[in-house]
């Protein structure tokens, strides 16, 4: 078994026995124990009470953090024409057609959010065993299939997180940086847990937010209190 190294031993013995914490306390700990050489990402997981497999318990969505991700985001653009050069025109880093479609065929994905005008969906279509598993495939629900892409666009450079919950009910994202001060951090956790609240499914039953956890990207998980994480 390989020896942690003094830092990451460090790390685990700060968070021994510290469990349901506030959401202030949990990104207190985080931070003060993101010491990586980079600014670590801080990520929130959240385990819900549903199925995703059934499709009224689906939970996807889209929130705006008020403080940003701290993230630049790269983002591509199916569209032609007028609304190609309104993509490039509002920032978008990679536009294109059949082009883009074969550069991502080939398996180059150089992109953090995928965006189309809704004729272009026959060719995005095709790419849906590419961009499907890595969340990227547009979906007119979370406004990523649009004709007015520079408000999509700048809405992903500005700070929108997008979540989908994954087979098990979890649902994970950054929600900042370590850098961030810690109101900031908590700010954005508890727009992230409201946004995810008011996307509860009608097929959900029972406790929704069973669980909510705080990590940065190279250390240890913290519970944190739900009514804590929600403002309540």
């Amino acid at each position: 078994m390989a020896k942690l190294g003094k830092r990451t031993t460090s790390a685990r013995e700060a968070f021994v026995g510290k469990e349901n914490l506030t959401v202030e306390d949990a990104v207190a700990l985080v931070k003060s124990n993101a010491t990586a050489k980079f600014d670590e990402t801080v990520e929130i997981a959240m385990n819900l009470g549903v199925d995703p497999r059934h499709a009224d318990q689906m939970v996807r969505g889209t929130v705006n953090l008020p403080n940003g991700t701290g993230k630049t985001v790269r983002v591509a653009v199916f569209a032609r024409g007028a609304k190609a050069d309104e993509a490039k025109a509002a920032g978008a880093d990679i536009v294109g057609a059949e082009d883009l479609m074969e550069t991502v065929q080939s398996g180059k994905i150089e992109f953090d959010r995928c965006i189309a005008t809704p004729d272009m969906m026959p060719i995005v279509g095709r790419l849906g065993k590419v961009l499907g598993p890595r969340n990227l495939m547009p979906n007119p629900k979370v406004g990523t299939v649009t004709m007015d892409v520079k408000e999509a666009i700048e809405a992903a450079k500005g700070g929108q997180v997008q979540f989908k919950a994954e087979k098990a009910g979890v649902i994970h994202a950054g929600v900042g940086k370590a850098s961030f001060d810690e109101a900031k951090l908590i700010e954005n956790i508890r727009a992230f847990v409201d946004a995810v609240s008011k996307a509860r499914p009608a097929g959900a039953k029972g406790t929704y937010m069973k669980k909510v956890a705080l990590s940065s990207t190279m250390g240890p998980g913290v519970s944190v209190d739900v009514a804590s994480a929600t403002g309540n």
